[in-house]
């Protein structure tokens, strides 16, 4: 078993790794370039937001219904008339990049934590880069990939949107696991 203090440097530098190659591939790569899209008539949209009072940090789901009056035949046609949707409002004025990487960096940060767990609890000093690598990078894949899916089968996120963020966590996780595997101590 290896103290967690021992893994101080693959979890920093993991975290930077990761923080950069997700940095790269938002900002330079195409593949995240057509995860989103213009409202039709957005200004008309926001207008009607605005009047009906939305607030942030609150999660809409529209048409609103309870579990009781899930099957009742006047929300049945409201949903067949659309549209369906989850709306999440966040504060507004200018995006505050800052807060969201330092958020972010922090999360690289716990699941390379998490990872460091696992792993030291699994492997003893020594033990071969492979093995490391496989234990470590399955773990930080689970912690970047596996809770993407839901989005999709519960909040409707496009199947396409979900994939492209799972393959990020593949890098991640590969990226996390080679970390792990380079600075194992021997």
């Amino acid at each position: 078993m290896v103290p967690l203090t021992a893994l101080w440097l693959p979890i920093l530098l993991s975290a930077v790794i990761v923080f950069v190659a997700s940095s790269i591939m938002h900002m330079i790569l195409p593949i995240h370039k057509a995860d989103y899209h213009k409202l039709p008539e957005e200004d008309r949209v926001l207008d009607a937001l605005r009047a009906a009072g939305v607030t942030p940090g609150q999660i809409y789901f529209f048409p609103y219904t309870t579990h009781k009056e899930m099957k009742s035949p006047t929300v049945i046609e409201r949903f067949k008339r659309g549209p369906v949707g989850l709306l999440t409002v966040i504060p507004s004025g200018p995006p505050g990049m800052g807060k969201n990487l330092t958020q972010w960096f922090l999360y690289c940060i716990f699941i390379s934590i998490f990872v460091a767990y696992l792993t030291s609890r699994t492997r003893n000093p020594g033990t071969p880069y492979l093995e490391v690598f496989r234990v470590a990078g399955a773990t930080a894949f689970l912690g970047y990939a596996a809770a993407q899916i839901q989005d999709s089968i519960w909040k409707g996120q496009p199947w396409t949107v979900t994939t492209k963020h799972v393959f990020d966590g593949l890098i991640y996780g590969l990226l996390t696991g080679g970390t792990f595997g380079w600075l194992w101590p021997r």
